[in-house]
């Protein structure tokens, strides 16, 4: 498996506050943004602050909400999520229309997720 870059996902109900924070207080360049997620360049790697009370999050199943995620981006994401599920690690597939990602737990709870570049390449190109 290939990584090709890595993040944090911090999903918040204080959207606003939290993206001003980041951006002024830390001052962190915006990589790109839409209505309900900024992700910034934090020093070669990414943070991406999600609304956490957007439809599309409200929708997923309680055990796939976190309130950070361990993100690792990868080319191919079902390839990568059947090395951890062969690794009997119980791992979830989902599609979007922003990108595909799968998503486990490490023994503590931790939430991360393989994410597609390929969706996360067409983000930074059309939501600058």
């Amino acid at each position: 498996m290939k990584i090709a870059r890595t993040g944090l996902i911090l999903y918040v109900n204080k959207y606003e506050t939290c993206v001003s924070f980041y951006k002024n207080i830390l001052e962190l360049t915006i990589l790109f943004d839409t209505p309900d997620l900024t992700c910034f360049d934090l020093f070669d790697t990414y943070l991406m602050v999600e609304r956490e009370d957007r439809p599309e999050y409200m929708n997923i199943e309680k055990q796939d909400k976190a309130s950070t995620c361990i993100r690792i981006n990868v080319d191919d994401v079902k390839a990568a999520a059947d090395i951890i599920r062969q690794k009997g690690i119980d791992i979830k597939y989902y599609e979007f229309d922003w990108g595909k990602v799968a998503k486990f737990r490490d023994p503590a709870g931790n939430m991360i997720a393989y994410k597609d570049e390929e969706g996360f390449l067409f983000q930074l190109k059309n939501h600058r």
